[in-house]
């Protein structure tokens, strides 16, 4: 099924409100957990872009990559809730460890600096990535629409591929 299928997909609740078609509940969850996962992952690289904070090139190289990669997937799958009437927010909060930093941590990153700051973004955005990679699997599992499916694949392979960069900045 393809996203233009699914805007005739809906169903009609007792209550009249217009709901997402019953086989598309684990495509509308991914693309509502996946928004504030992403939304996270763009504030930790606006962090790294602050001159304050990064003293690395590659740490700020890649917050310009994360940034140009997952404010687009935002913006997509923001449209694909509104086409399949969904909201955009989740009922529930973000599970199955989706790698989300809690605002303590979230907090600890904008207080460090320089090499402390790298380390720890480093660090952050790796277990980050490595939940995303987990609900991208996880809905490749289970997705009919080509286009939800073709965009958890390139989920994971951007975010494999900046996993092995950061890791390999970390090494000493």
């Amino acid at each position: 099924m393809n996203s233009m299928d699914s805007q005739s997909q809906e169903t009609t609740s007792m209550s009249g409100e217009t709901a997402p078609d019953s086989g598309r509940e684990d495509d509308v969850m991914f693309a509502q957990m996946m928004i504030p996962h992403h939304e996270q992952a763009v504030d930790m690289a606006d962090m790294a872009l602050d001159p304050d904070a990064s003293s690395s090139v590659e740490v700020r190289e890649l917050a310009v990559d994360i940034k140009a990669t997952q404010d687009p997937e935002i913006e997509t799958m923001r449209a694909w809730l509104d086409a399949w009437g969904a909201p955009q927010e989740p009922s529930g909060g973000m599970g199955h460890d989706s790698g989300m930093m809690s605002q303590g941590d979230m907090g600890a990153l904008a207080s460090a600096e320089g090499a402390e700051f790298d380390q720890m973004w480093l660090t952050m955005m790796i277990e980050h990535h490595e939940g995303a990679i987990t609900m991208a699997r996880d809905v490749q599992s289970t997705t009919e629409d080509e286009e939800v499916a073709a965009l958890a694949a390139e989920i994971i392979a951007a975010q494999e591929a900046e996993i092995a960069t950061m890791q390999a900045l970390l090494e000493p």
